[in-house]
């Protein structure tokens, strides 16, 4: 069974060629380690984002590995360069067929 979430992106919709743009990507996941017990005293399984990529007009231009220690909600910030317009494409992956897509276009002048 595939579970998902809501995702946001903040990302500029315009840049200059050859200018490094800022993208911050957010999957709401309340992620569970696998170490916890419930009051009755059963193991809550483990329920976790393992990856994260962000393609850029179908090129992978960051990839992320989540371990068990990741916080609920994992905030991704990092940095591209803006290349040519088109689609930034991002996806999460993890445990119970978990999966996240989201697109945002951008606009290079």
């Amino acid at each position: 069974m595939s579970k998902t979430s809501r995702t946001s992106i903040t990302m500029p919709t315009e840049a200059k060629k050859n200018t490094v743009i800022e993208i911050r990507a957010i999957a709401q996941h309340d992620m569970e380690t696998g170490f916890r017990y419930t009051e009755a005293g059963k193991l809550v399984p483990r329920d976790i984002i393992h990856f994260f990529t962000c393609r850029y007009n179908n090129v992978e231009v960051f990839k992320a590995e989540f371990h068990p220690g990741t916080g609920a909600n994992p905030l991704i910030i990092f940095t591209t360069i803006a290349t040519e317009s088109g689609t930034l494409q991002f996806e999460w992956q993890g445990d119970g067929g978990y999966e996240a897509v989201n697109q945002s276009q951008i606009t290079v002048t």
